[in-house]
């Protein structure tokens, strides 16, 4: 017989590993372990999910007639690792192969690799083929090139799966649309509510579980209400489908006070861990396009943030790792400030974006670059330090699509190698697309001062430090032209108003 493991965000029951499965013979295994649930100290609410959804699945497999052996972590025999539950399922079943899927995480991959030595039984690892593109293929794509941009990866994705194209040719005339979503939410537009469900019996123990061994975590486990089965992902998608990609594109950059769920479709979590498959996501939006009045830039936008976006990040971090865990451009070392995980700040985008992401495990992508992590820039935090933030706060980030999204994205820690140019603004971005600004006690138009927004003087001063680096980026060539003609006196100021905020959050004053 063999072992067959799963991993908790590897619930597919298509995946290879499962498919070449003899339910005769064969096991499936599936562990929760305290080694994966304290590598950072998750967000209640993605413990609940994670946990819940392996279980759901569990069942399902077993209904299916699969031979499934299911540890929980407060099974009194459970040893608290991958490693040590391999060893006892070896030690139980004798196996002559271990089967597992490319995992979504390089430390995870180095202990499959070290199985085989350490127990004496040969272990297959399988493609993840999930995923529209393998490592390899995005090796291919990058070798000789001297930018790796995602937009021509995506196009690359695009004419093989033939998704929004004609005689080779991408639908409309446009690769990409994204110039026509940036639009600002008008007052009398109704945003559908998001589509909950209620914990059933499996997710009520699991939520007993989490609240039993992690009492001091992020977050809390009131009003869980995320599907945990592929029924009802299925359900969530389909309702984006319907009810919101409509007005995707024109809203996605949108931020609202008390409401961070929008047009957006909130089926990461289920592409991220297997319950939903990006090309049957993206078919379901292709199809919707062609049966209905769906405008191409909100189709072409959502599915490039699922067969592009999502497979280039993931090609990115295998194509780079493990260097790419250690890069920080920049040489940042300030510490996240208390803020992030207590929303207790004056500036009242960030108490939004962090008050959201503590209830619901979520934030979408604007609040997470924009806000969230454009200050993080802004403020030099350490890419460690903001990393560990991410990865533990959302209920969708597994290392694969964190780290290069933060590195490289949000911090521009890899020099560019991923972004264009740093992803930073003042207030005035974050005021022309979102209502934060309404409330704040900062005042968005003044640009120094005590009362100033704190994104307006430190936006320069960041530009101001760092222009031995930055001043030749093409993309910047805007703001650099502006700081040059700035008087000296107005740069001292803007220098005065930094010195004087990173002081406060040194010494862990309010801000």
């Amino acid at each position: 017989m063999n072992i067959i493991l799963i991993l908790g965000d590897q619930l597919t029951a298509s995946l290879k590993a499962i498919q070449q499965c003899d339910k005769d013979n064969d096991r499936i295994f599936l562990f929760e372990v305290m080694e994966e649930a304290t590598y950072v100290k998750h967000h209640k609410k993605k413990l609940v999910f994670v946990f819940s959804a392996m279980r759901h699945f569990a069942k399902e497999l077993k209904q299916q007639g699969y031979q499934v052996n299911y540890v929980t972590l407060d099974d009194k025999r459970n040893t608290g690792s991958l490693s040590g539950e391999i060893e006892r399922a070896i030690v139980s079943f004798k196996p002559k192969e271990i089967n597992v899927t490319f995992p979504g995480e390089y430390r995870v991959l180095e202990q499959f690799k070290s199985w085989e030595k350490q127990f004496g039984v040969r272990v297959n690892i399988l493609s993840d083929d999930r995923f529209l593109m393998q490592p390899s293929d995005f090796s291919v794509w990058a070798e000789g090139r001297k930018q790796l941009r995602m937009e021509y990866f995506y196009r690359e994705v695009r004419k093989r799966y033939q998704f929004l194209m004609e005689d080779n040719k991408p639908v409309g005339g446009k690769w990409n649309y994204d110039q026509d979503n940036r639009k600002t939410l008008p007052k009398e537009l109704r945003v559908p509510k998001p589509i909950n469900f209620s914990p059933d019996d499996i997710t009520q123990e699991v939520i007993a579980l989490v609240e039993n061994n992690f009492p001091e975590n992020f977050g809390s486990t009131d009003n869980f209400s995320y599907a945990v089965s592929r029924k009802d992902a299925l359900t969530v998608l389909d309702g984006f489908i319907k009810q919101r990609l409509i007005n995707f594109g024109d809203y996605q950059d949108v931020m609202k006070e008390g409401d961070p769920w929008l047009f957006h479709s909130h089926i990461s979590f289920y592409l991220n861990n297997g319950l939903l498959l990006a090309q049957e996501v993206a078919e379901a939006a292709e199809r919707a396009y062609k049966n209905n009045d769906i405008p191409i830039n909100a189709v072409e936008g959502f599915i490039r943030q699922v067969i592009g976006w999502r497979e280039y990040v993931r090609g990115i971090y295998w194509y780079k790792m493990p260097e790419y865990k250690k890069n920080n451009y920049f040489n940042n070392t300030r510490k996240l400030p208390d803020f992030y995980w207590s929303a207790e700040t004056k500036m009242n985008c960030l108490h939004q974006c962090v008050s959201d992401t503590r209830e619901y495990a979520y934030a979408h992508h604007i609040q997470r670059l924009m806000v969230l992590g454009n200050f993080a820039l802004l403020a030099d935090i350490a890419p460690e330090e903001l990393n560990n933030w991410y990865l533990l706060v959302y209920a969708d980030a597994y290392e694969w699509v964190e780290l290069p999204n933060v590195s490289g994205m949000v911090l521009f820690a890899d020099g560019g190698l991923l972004a264009s140019k740093p992803y930073i603004s003042s207030g005035a971005y974050i005021n022309r697309m979102s209502d934060y600004c309404k409330k704040c006690d900062y005042k968005v138009t003044k640009k120094e001062g005590e009362d100033a927004c704190p994104f307006n003087y430190l936006y320069w001063d960041f530009l101001d430090r760092h222009k031995e680096k930055l001043s030749a980026n093409p993309r910047l060539g805007m703001p650099y032209r502006t700081l040059q003609k700035m008087e000296k006196n107005k740069i001292r100021v803007i220098q005065q108003d930094a010195e004087r905020f990173f002081k406060k959050i040194d010494n862990d004053e309010k801000v």
